[in-house]
């Protein structure tokens, strides 16, 4: 009984998807976004918020960042200055330096709201920034900017 169950849900997996709304939302919930803050409550509220679209990565220290980043490989990375074991400048600049990881996004979502901030987050190869407090959408738009560009089923 157990085994047809299994052969029944395998031949659901093997079928082509029918449409395209179920094309992207397959794409979507295979998308990973890693949050890096060293606080909870900041990632727990980007995770409820995209938790139903994206598979959500956390991390609480900029080290932590760096091991998932290389290991998981997120399509983007929202990153905190301001983090225990390795602060979010250096975290970043090593994701940008690094051959296996210097494509994906990051995007410094903090605090610190001063020019000097942000021009020093573009030298550590900083795709955006992001002041807190945010609100959805501005989030939902960066996410929008580093979606990849997929090609169509069959072109």
């Amino acid at each position: 009984m157990e085994i047809d169950a299994v052969r029944g849900m395998t031949s659901t997996l093997n079928k082509p998807l029918a449409d395209k709304k179920q094309r992207e939302e397959v794409q979507m919930n295979n998308r990973k976004i890693l949050i890096a803050d060293d606080e909870q409550y900041v990632r727990l509220l980007v995770k409820s918020a995209l938790d139903t679209s994206y598979s959500v990565l956390e991390a609480s220290d900029g080290e932590e960042a760096l091991d998932i980043t290389r290991t998981e490989k997120p399509d983007l990375v929202l990153m905190d200055i301001l983090m225990p074991k390795l602060d979010g400048y250096t975290a970043c600049y090593q994701i940008k330096t690094d051959e296996a990881t210097k494509a994906i996004p990051v995007v410094m979502l903090t605090g610190i709201g001063h020019e000097l901030n942000k021009r020093l987050s573009q030298e550590m190869g900083a795709d955006g920034y992001i002041t807190k407090p945010f609100n959805l959408q501005t989030l939902l738009d960066m996410f929008k900017k580093y979606e990849p560009v997929t090609c169509p089923v069959g072109a």
